[in-house]
């Protein structure tokens, strides 16, 4: 009889295990890395847009020397955002989040704002360089938005995981030092107001 027990108690344990497994105790770590993965990218996608601006400000400079503001403004943006120690920590801290994300928001107001000033060069709007540049740095502004999309989902997956059940729960037993991850919100203010165009 004894030995008929211990064969029903390592069965039982067999069997909760078993149940474990495909219970969900993988999918806080699996959404988190996710969401690291797609930080990654995010990250990625700033860096490159930052090693774009010195050559496309050296080729502005070169044809509207005189709007020093403008150019200023992105070279100092610039310095700003690669200044900025970003580590996996960030994601954790909603302060340096948002820290990261207004430094950002100010280096894209001031490529617009160096745009809207090439248009009043026809000559450096013809510029070959500064043509390829122009159309490189659109290619890393809509790579930027895609990889801001694919991190506010994983965001989204990872944090509604650990805030209902059973993540929860195994969020509470066993991944509680994994906290709830900020996202990215609309930096510009009055942002939800639609620009007023005169002609």
């Amino acid at each position: 009889m004894v030995k008929y027990l211990k064969s029903i108690k390592y069965l039982f344990i067999v069997l909760l295990l078993t149940q474990l497994t495909g219970c969900g105790i993988n999918t806080i770590p699996t959404l988190d890395e996710q969401a690291n993965a797609d930080w990654a990218q995010v990250q990625n996608n700033y860096q490159r847009r930052a090693d774009l601006i010195p050559n496309l400000v050296a080729t502005v400079k070169g044809y509207a020397a005189h709007e020093k503001d403008t150019l200023t403004a992105v070279t100092e943006a610039r310095a700003k955002v690669s200044s900025m120690q970003v580590t996996p920590e960030t994601l954790n801290n909603p302060q340096a989040f948002k820290k990261f994300e207004a430094a950002q928001g100010q280096l894209s107001s001031a490529l617009s704002r160096l745009m809207v000033v090439s248009e009043r060069y026809p000559d450096l709007k013809a510029n070959q360089q500064f043509i390829a540049l122009q159309a490189q740095l659109e290619g890393t502004e809509n790579r930027i938005a895609v990889a801001r999309r694919d991190y506010i989902n994983a965001v989204k997956a990872f944090n509604i995981e650990i805030r209902t059940f059973p993540g929860r729960l195994w969020h509470w037993a066993m991944y509680s030092d994994l906290k709830i991850k900020p996202n990215f919100t609309a930096t510009t203010l009055n942002a939800d107001v639609a620009p007023k165009v005169e002609f």
